[in-house]
């Protein structure tokens, strides 16, 4: 099952500075999933000055245990940087 992932950041005045910290952490982990097909698609969310205020990710899990897992071991869940984390299953359009 395939799942759109909607994050937002903290808005405290660290907020950006702590995104910046986990991000590599954060990058090694999406390419993990990437490595076992996993990981669709993704970046991060702007607002209109173009600084990065969250994330959008698809992922694709065969069961939604992977799902849960992924949402306590994300870095950048673990280390404080989404405040709000929306997920929905997600249908591909075939056109």
């Amino acid at each position: 099952m395939k799942y759109v992932i909607h994050a937002y950041d903290h808005t405290d005045p660290d907020a950006l500075a702590r995104r910046m910290v986990a991000r590599p952490d954060h990058f090694a982990y999406v390419r993990q999933l990437k490595e076992k097909g996993q990981f669709i698609l993704g970046g991060a969310l702007l607002n209109p000055e173009e600084t990065m205020i969250g994330s959008m990710l698809v992922l694709d899990f065969d069961a939604d245990a992977q799902l849960q897992e992924y949402l306590k071991t994300d870095p950048y869940i673990v280390q404080g940087v989404w405040e709000k984390v929306d997920v929905k299953p997600f249908r591909q359009a075939d056109v």
